[in-house]
């Protein structure tokens, strides 16, 4: 059985050591992570570029980029991690925004929820329900999805 999993986190990272990432990621994805799961991770800097690259270099699990305009449109750091991780990335979705603004990263947001099984959410300690990880992880819990909440 297939298990999607869609990532959510902050693009707020640079308070931790890439290495505190990686065990973070090691504890709570990996747990996910077998042969047969799929995760969604949107196209964005951040934790979305930081899962996608320890998801693509530490398991064999199917990876579906999810961007709310095209791949050319993202953040530098973002799109390094998408080249770098080309061979381990399954499919790459480009919503085509007209805009980039918030309601399009909501869209997006929703988009990977909807196709998800759960949701494992980064958000920035002390953000609570002001940010796109919260609305996300709202998002995940009013269709009665179950989320995994690891503050960084």
């Amino acid at each position: 059985m297939t298990r999607d999993v869609a990532i959510t986190g902050t693009r707020s990272t640079a308070h931790r050591d890439l290495t505190s990432y990686a065990e973070l990621f090691a504890n709570y994805l990996h747990l996910f992570a077998d042969a047969d799961a799929h995760f969604y991770v949107g196209g964005a800097k951040g934790i979305d570029s930081l899962s996608l690259l320890w998801l693509a270099g530490n398991t064999e699990a199917r990876i579906t980029i999810v961007v709310p305009g095209t791949v050319q449109q993202q953040p530098a750091e973002a799109r390094q991690a998408i080249t770098r991780s080309r061979s381990r990335i399954t499919e790459v979705i480009e919503l085509r925004a007209e805009q980039l603004r918030t309601p399009a990263f909501h869209a997006r947001n929703r988009w990977m929820v909807d196709h998800s099984d759960m949701v494992i959410g980064f958000p920035l300690a002390g953000t609570h329900r002001t940010s796109g990880t919260w609305q996300t992880l709202d998002y995940a819990a009013q269709q009665v999805k179950p989320h995994l909440i690891v503050p960084v």
